[in-house]
């Protein structure tokens, strides 16, 4: 049936409330009124900021967007320095071939954790107590935390806390005395390092401290390592500016343990009772069994304490030679000794980029003859990147992302242009190679390239 005329003008009714705008809400009048004062104060506010770079020499085209953002930190000059001045020793990693002992490495993770701790108690201006720091890192680190630990930190990083012993300070539920003495830490801070008037200690201030700490042990595992090449024959001499690995007789696990600092004691007369009385009301409890058990570990540990070396244990002197070596030549010796420490100390000052590089080489002759069966296979002049990448590492015993393996593949290319060329055609990257080379003329090649490179 056709439309009537009823149904067309309703149909044209209803586009046209469809095309009509919806009239915005009108606003009150004092709503209008507020909105006109508040653009007559960011008037000002620009006028102002305008005037100000004016005075400050600034260039005079500026759009009061950036006028905004270049009073902000003009404002702020005399009183702080730059971010990329203040933390800049957050971009200085130390070399990864320097790892510590793992005594070392529990010792950092308790610093990170009673810095974590400390640093939520401080930012909310309570006391920060042994007791407090203890039962967190603890619960943190499954780990027993003792006050040999907090020693150990202020040994390590003698300007991260500030100790004290103090009293009256309130203590619920954990067994201590308000009149009781308490061993309690406040972190360091510099005079800028505030918020609303009171320091205050930042995560970026947190990471800066974390890794002062990580430095400062190594800095003492350095220690006990120049004392170990300064035992060896002949001696060997390394700066500690270009070390990045340890010698590979230097056994880090043996590196002593960290003597902690002496901690603040409560004053004399408000012990309640000394070691002393302790253990001799101890004593009248034990079995004499433990008695003897007890005065063992005590002996055992004094002589530990007594027979404690400041750096580690030197290697034996290889000066005396074997009986295998009988009738060679002295000097013949002492050129081997020269020539390996020489090789030695390359090593341990060797840039980790250099060393990543050597690992490519020393892979290069297994993966051309893959390469070459890749080609083979596909029955190709070239391919693309991202097919020989994946062939590539489909074949490959050792598991490698695509984008490492084309690492190697640009490597082959940048050594042996005759063999393998690298094309970039449009969007995509091809891959050619000529199968017609000898391969173990091509391994031979990649061997002596991987020696050269291991003798600089």
């Amino acid at each position: 049936p056709h439309p009537t005329q009823e149904d067309l003008a309703g149909l044209r009714c209803r586009l046209r409330r469809v095309k009509a705008p919806a009239r915005p809400p009108a606003l009150p009048a004092e709503a209008g009124a507020d909105l006109r004062s508040r653009l007559e104060r960011v008037r000002q506010l620009e006028l102002r900021i305008r005037e100000k770079k004016a005075a400050s020499g600034a260039t005079p085209g500026a759009r009061p967007s950036e006028g905004i953002a270049a009073a902000a930190p003009a404002a702020e000059a005399g009183e702080k320095a730059p971010a990329y001045q203040r933390f800049h020793t957050l971009a200085q990693d130390l070399p990864p071939g320097l790892t510590l002992p793992y005594k070392f490495k529990v010792l950092a993770e308790m610093f990170r954790s009673v810095d974590t701790i400390a640093g939520m108690l401080f930012n909310r201006a309570e006391t920060i107590t042994f007791a407090k720091v203890k039962q967190g890192v603890q619960d943190m680190m499954r780990k027993q935390f003792e006050e040999r630990h907090v020693g150990q930190i202020k040994a390590v990083y003698p300007a991260s806390y500030r100790l004290r012993q103090e009293k009256n300070i309130p203590a619920f539920g954990n067994g201590v005395k308000k009149s009781d003495y308490q061993l309690t830490l406040e972190p360091v801070l510099g005079e800028e390092e505030k918020a609303d008037g009171r320091p205050h200690l930042s995560a970026s201030r947190l990471l800066e401290r974390r890794k002062e700490f990580n430095r400062n042990l190594v800095n003492i595992v350095k220690q006990h390592h120049k004392a170990f090449l300064a035992a060896l024959s002949p001696p060997m001499v390394v700066p500690e500016e270009k070390l990045t690995r340890w010698h590979p007789r230097f056994n880090v696990d043996e590196v002593p343990d960290i003597s902690p600092a002496e901690l603040p004691r409560p004053p004399q007369e408000d012990r309640l009772t000394t070691a002393q009385e302790v253990l001799s009301t101890a004593r009248g409890m034990l079995t004499p069994k433990m008695e003897k058990a007890l005065a063992n570990l005590a002996l055992r540990s004094a002589e530990a304490g007594a027979g404690e070396s400041v750096v580690s244990k030197a290697p034996p002197s290889p000066a005396s030679t074997s009986s295998a070596l009988k009738g060679v030549s002295q000097a013949l010796l002492e050129r081997i000794r020269a020539k390996e420490a020489q090789k030695l100390q390359a090593l341990m000052t060797r840039d980790p980029r250099q060393e990543e590089r050597l690992a490519m080489l020393g892979r290069l002759p297994a993966m051309a003859r893959i390469l070459r069966n890749v080609f083979v296979a596909e029955k190709k002049q070239a391919l693309t990147m991202e097919v020989a990448c994946a062939r590539m590492a489909d074949s490959y015993d050792t598991q490698m992302p695509p984008g490492e393996m084309e690492k190697h593949l640009r490597l082959f290319a940048e050594l042996l242009p005759d063999w393998v060329g690298i094309h970039a055609v449009r969007t995509d990257t091809y891959i050619k190679l000529d199968k017609g080379k000898d391969l173990s003329l091509i391994t031979e090649r990649l061997t002596k390239a991987a020696k050269e490179a291991e003798a600089l």
